[in-house]
């Protein structure tokens, strides 16, 4: 399991990128979801958190992004 300093930092990193950036982080945590479904079907795997590690990744791109559209938001309203 990650400990928190390093979940904290890889959150720190994901608020300091861009947009583009995040949704290159989501698309990157969906392939290696698909590679390691795809990899376990003709041999076993090492590291069966994979899926569970590129879901919070996803969450947490998206989470960045939904509070950054709100916050915009605001600001104009």
């Amino acid at each position: 399991m990650a400990d928190k300093t390093t979940t904290r930092a890889r959150r720190e990193q994901l608020r300091g990128a861009t947009d583009a950036e995040l949704d290159a982080t989501v698309l990157e945590a969906h392939k290696a979801v698909y590679q390691f479904r795809k990899d376990r079907l003709s041999k076993p795997v090492e590291n069966v958190k994979v899926v569970r590690n590129a879901k919070k990744e996803v969450a947490r791109a998206l989470t960045i992004k939904r509070e950054r559209e709100l916050a915009a938001q605001r600001g104009q309203g």
